[in-house]
């Protein structure tokens, strides 16, 4: 109803883990009973801004400003600077090379397609009508990993830098998308019949310098451990958004996870990165993971431009 108030939250790729957060907490607090949170975003959408025409141009050059840069892809730190660059200062950083870089998102590439092709991501997928010539279609599949060419991953150029080993395929693809998970005390749930998914064990945020975003999910989820009394073997999943594979790379080896149990369906690579639904997603697709599985705890998180990550336990409640 129109009485329900609603808050929008600006955390650039953590914007929907932190609606998550947020609705936890006023819950555990109780200020609400019951919450909604999400997030959405449309990179295809974003407009382009004209610098300073409130007040009229003058004579001379003006200038128009891609809002998809201006708020999310470029550093607010060190503007024009793209986060790929970044990501390339990480890769040397750890050493990760081209060839580690595509195999990791190759492995993405057929998880997410193999997910695709067995029904696994439809019962995460909510389908949506889109209005076409000849009339609505429905968009019931991820279109990224079918579009998505393997046999040209090893032949990409460089996306940042001339002699760099970061790609468009190696990195997350701009998208458009949107994930929302219902958060409510299981004794409500159970008053109201409604099926329980999981409890959220505890949450997590942790900064860094901006310039190293990429790794700032590491100390998110050694926070998380430190709140949860878990440690990295207790957790049966991981989703660490692949923002760039290196991201996940450098936390897969910082905290010497497994590749099987990160990611399992696929990430960023292949799946695309609309930033302000990631955060939202991968709680969700983590969710259905541990029940396709049949597995117990699981672990999200992801990076966030300007040097932040946030991180979110979960556990599930066997039906």
């Amino acid at each position: 109803p129109d009485s329900v108030p609603c808050t929008t939250v600006n955390k650039m790729c953590g914007s929907g883990m932190k609606a998550v957060m947020q609705i936890h907490d006023a819950i555990a607090a109780g200020t609400i009973g019951i919450g909604v949170a999400g997030g959405l975003e449309s990179m295809t959408n974003a407009p382009y801004l004209l610098d300073r025409a409130r007040g009229g141009y003058r004579m001379g050059h003006g200038r128009v400003l891609d809002h998809m840069f201006l708020d999310g892809l470029e550093d607010a730190y060190e503007p024009g600077r793209l986060m790929g660059t970044y990501a390339e200062d990480t890769a040397q950083h750890y050493q990760f090379t081209r060839e580690q870089q595509d195999r990791f998102a190759l492995a993405s590439l057929e998880r997410a397609r193999k997910a695709s092709e067995d029904g696994t991501f439809a019962r995460e997928i909510a389908a949506v009508a889109v209005k076409g010539r000849g009339g609505d279609v429905s968009i019931a599949t991820d279109e990224q990993p079918r579009n998505a060419r393997p046999d040209k991953i090893p032949t990409l150029k460089p996306a940042f830098r001339p002699d760099g080993t970061v790609t468009a395929a190696n990195s997350s693809s701009i998208s458009d998308g949107g994930a929302a998970l219902v958060l409510l005390r299981r004794s409500e749930a159970e008053k109201r019949g409604l099926p329980v998914l999981a409890r959220i064990v505890g949450h997590a945020s942790h900064a860094r310098a901006p310039a190293w975003f990429t790794t700032a999910p590491i100390g998110a989820m050694e926070a998380l451990f430190q709140k949860t009394g878990w440690s990295a073997k207790d957790v049966d999943l991981f989703e660490i958004n692949e923002a760039f594979a290196v991201v996940t790379m450098a936390a897969m080896r910082d905290l010497d996870l497994p590749h099987d149990k990160v990611n399992v369906h696929g990430g960023a690579c292949a799946l695309g990165h609309p930033v302000g639904a990631s955060g939202a997603r991968i709680i969700v697709t983590l969710l259905n993971a541990l029940e396709t599985h049949g597995l117990k705890r699981g672990v999200a998180a992801l990076c966030i431009g300007g040097g932040e990550a946030t991180a979110v336990a979960v556990e599930r409640i066997a039906a």
